[in-house]
């Protein structure tokens, strides 16, 4: 672990201090969520960096109301769509 000084909104200290392990692990989480989303790193580089499995790692996104699949309900169900239709033309 490493200490470091960040400039923020004095109210915002309040909240960057982790009160628990477990808060202190989804803060962060919070932090490399946007470089996920960007493409950046990877969910299972991001878990790495916090020293847990990927799995949990989606898990905790989850119950934060992030999803793991960046897709609207049609592009999942053209993806299905089209995983339906290779099964059905591959022997």
């Amino acid at each position: 672990m490493a200490i470091v000084s960040l400039e923020m909104p004095e109210k915002l200290i309040t909240f960057a201090k982790p009160s628990s392990e477990e808060d202190q692990l989804e803060r962060n989480a919070m932090i490399l969520y946007p470089y996920i989303r960007r493409g950046i790193i990877s969910h299972g580089r991001a878990a790495e960096i916090l020293g847990i499995f990927k799995m949990d790692l989606i898990t905790l996104y989850g119950k934060l109301g992030l999803s793991y699949i960046e897709m609207t309900d049609e592009e999942l169900d053209e993806e299905l769509e089209i995983v339906r239709h290779l099964k059905e033309v591959m022997p």
